[in-house]
């Protein structure tokens, strides 16, 4: 992702549809940029300065911080993946619903797949929103 993929006005993240550089099934889409994710990229861009269409971070050094963070804290090595699904997990756990997700995601079939992935989490959030509710 470089800078020139983040539409600050819409506040989305472009994710480039490229099968070498960008998404796996070549087609480019637009996520939302989280609050907590906005408020880092303001950081790094007001720390750089001028941005435009280098990389925000290389992957390469980000697989390697994350190996290195892993193992300082004596955790089991968590890749880009890993990230994936805590991303997908904590949103759903936060009310997204999952066909949303899924187009966060990039996934083409209406949320079938992250259903079967994390369906599991559905029940749980639905008891503890149940808990919520009084007559």
């Amino acid at each position: 992702m470089k800078w020139d993929d983040i539409d600050w006005q819409r506040r989305q993240i472009i994710v480039r549809g490229n099968p070498d550089t960008g998404t796996k099934n070549s087609e480019t889409r637009r996520v939302p940029i989280l609050p907590d994710m906005e408020n880092l990229l303001t950081r790094m861009k007001e720390k750089l300065g001028t941005v435009g269409k280098e990389p925000i971070l290389q992957v390469g050094n980000c697989n390697e911080a994350l190996a290195r963070a892993c193992k300082e804290i004596g955790i089991p090595k968590l890749t880009h993946h890993d990230m994936r699904h805590l991303f997908a997990t904590r949103c759903i756990e936060a009310g997204v619903d999952i066909p949303t997700v899924s187009r966060w995601l990039g996934h083409k079939d209406g949320g079938a797949l992250a259903m079967k992935t994390y369906g599991h989490l559905r029940n749980e959030h639905s008891q503890a929103m149940a808990q919520k509710v009084k007559f």
